[in-house]
């Protein structure tokens, strides 16, 4: 069974730092693209950082220099380094993985963490 377990968020004041993981676990071939999105209260989803098998990455523009998104391919994990947060980041953070299996391409989504940035 494939999975991605998120862990990492939390209550931080503004101009803090956090520290968000999601690691990958289960039969898989190969990981394309990595990333994270997010959902504020009342907002839609979106794509907050992405990084690709190779390296390259894109960052939503309200988050660029503020937060960087890694990777480890030994451990199939992702990583998003928040720094200066602010209160807008608040949201509930999910990882996304683009997967090979098996069986064939999975688009897998974790269970999603809230990061909370006080005022």
């Amino acid at each position: 069974q494939v999975q991605l377990v998120e862990s990492g968020g939390g209550l931080v004041q503004a101009g803090g730092s956090l520290r968000l993981s999601c690691a990958a676990s289960g039969s898989i071939f190969s990981i394309n693209a990595m990333g994270w999105y997010r959902r504020a209260p009342g907002k839609q989803r979106e794509l907050v950082a992405a990084i690709w098998s190779g390296g390259s990455t894109n960052y939503a523009d309200s988050v660029k220099g503020r937060f960087t998104i890694s990777r480890d391919n030994a451990k199939n994990t992702v990583y998003l380094q928040m720094n200066s947060l602010k209160p807008e980041d608040t949201a509930v953070y999910y990882c996304n993985a683009d997967l090979e299996l098996e069986e064939g391409a999975l688009d897998a989504w974790g269970q999603g963490t809230l990061v909370t940035v006080s005022s």
